[in-house]
């Protein structure tokens, strides 16, 4: 059975299931609301591993993790209405987290992207690599320093 197969079944299975309904992926506990802010600190850019990685377990702690990795998929509105109902209303929960956890200047650059799946990635491809710049200076930093030393004692010699 796929994922979102697996997923979908439980919301429709009715009130009689065993299974623990926070186990679902489209549960939301009474407490969340789009205007919850799942991390302490807001992607600034610079900061981009630190808020991956708390925003990973946010979201992980809330079982929704399956709609930044994209393996819950959007179910037909005309064949499954009440099961895009419900998938778009996580959806669009999940995206006002995210969109929560920006820095005021970079929503605006996302805004446009319908999925979580679809704003983590572009998250991910611009920021993933942005302490590059800063590591090669402080790499040639270390350089210019190391080569002061040795010529200041090659100089004593």
């Amino acid at each position: 059975m796929a994922l979102e197969d697996e997923v979908l079944s439980h919301t429709t299975s009715g009130s009689n299931s065993s299974v623990d309904e926070s186990a679902n992926p489209l549960f939301f506990h009474h407490s969340d609301h789009p205007g919850l802010l799942i991390v302490s600190k807001k992607l600034t850019g610079d900061n981009y591993n630190s808020w991956c990685r708390a925003m990973r377990i946010s979201l992980s702690a809330k079982n929704k993790t399956f709609f930044i990795t994209g393996k819950i998929k959007e179910p037909s509105a005309i064949k499954n209405p009440d099961d895009h109902a419900l998938w778009q209303r996580c959806n669009d929960m999940v995206l006002s987290w995210i969109l929560n956890s920006l820095e005021p200047e970079l929503p605006d650059s996302v805004l446009s992207c319908t999925t979580p799946y679809v704003i983590w990635e572009d998250l991910r491809e611009r920021f993933a690599l942005g302490n590059a710049p800063r590591i090669f200076q402080v790499q040639r930093d270390i350089c210019w320093e190391r080569n002061q030393i040795i010529q200041q004692n090659h100089n004593k010699n």
